[in-house]
């Protein structure tokens, strides 16, 4: 019997967007549902339980963040909110409502879908994509055999470099504040200094950067924190 496909409801009121969306997911193996409107969306939620809600912030009739609130308080289906408002204060309400992600129009679809893929390999480690291996020019990074090359060099990193290079990998173009960054290392990262992930990535540029005072794979965001490179060929 063949599995059922993974489902996505898109919950979006900018109808270009959902099917944008829609469409990349889709070539990606993923079955997709959209609704423009919150009360419905929350409805067919409730309704079908689907696998991911990619979740707009405003939407007419209830916006985002209450439909989030809402979710979570009657169940653990991952939430990734889509939004245009890039605010801190945004990004940390949605959090805290207990959202897993957080991508700000305009937006990669193509970085869209892996962290989609990202949040559903955090819950769900058996759900599989088309292909797992992350690669960025010469370099390349296998998640299922935990296996990181560079050319035909294979990277020996640390379990922090490790995660904290398919963290960043997993969405280019994505800026990660250290905080958030600390999230997959610490369960309390209040209790840690933020800039042992400066420590951490001046150790895997070292390792993984050709010239490490110039860094072509892991950029720097001054005053917030760091990024992959969202160009594939470097």
């Amino acid at each position: 019997m063949n599995k059922a496909p993974t489902t996505i409801l898109i919950v979006e009121d900018d109808i270009n967007t959902a099917n944008l969306v829609s469409t990349y997911l889709e070539k990606d193996g993923f079955s997709t549902l959209i609704e423009n409107n919150g009360e419905k969306g929350l409805q067919i939620a409730r309704k079908i339980h689907p696998d991911l809600v990619i979740l707009d912030l405003m939407l007419p009739g209830i916006d985002g963040l209450e439909i989030c609130r809402r979710l979570r308080h009657e169940s653990t289906v991952p939430i990734l909110m889509l939004t245009a408002r890039e605010e801190e204060i945004d990004r940390v309400l949605g959090f805290s409502l207990g959202a897993d992600d957080y991508v700000v129009k305009p937006f990669s679809p193509r970085e869209l879908v892996e962290r989609v893929k990202a949040i559903l390999r955090r819950v769900n480690p058996s759900v599989e994509s088309k292909s797992s291996i992350l690669q960025c020019g010469q370099l390349h990074l296998d998640p299922e055999k935990h296996l990181v090359k560079l050319a035909e060099t294979i990277i020996s990193l640390t379990t922090s470099e490790y995660k904290l290079l398919y963290t960043l990998m997993v969405s280019p173009g994505r800026v990660f504040s250290r905080t958030e960054l600390l999230r997959h290392f610490y369960e309390q990262e209040e209790a840690v200094i933020e800039r042992v992930i400066d420590v951490h990535i001046n150790k895997l540029r070292q390792k993984i950067e050709p010239d490490p005072a110039s860094p072509i794979f892991i950029e720097t965001v001054r005053g917030f924190g760091y990024r992959f490179t969202d160009y594939e060929n470097i």
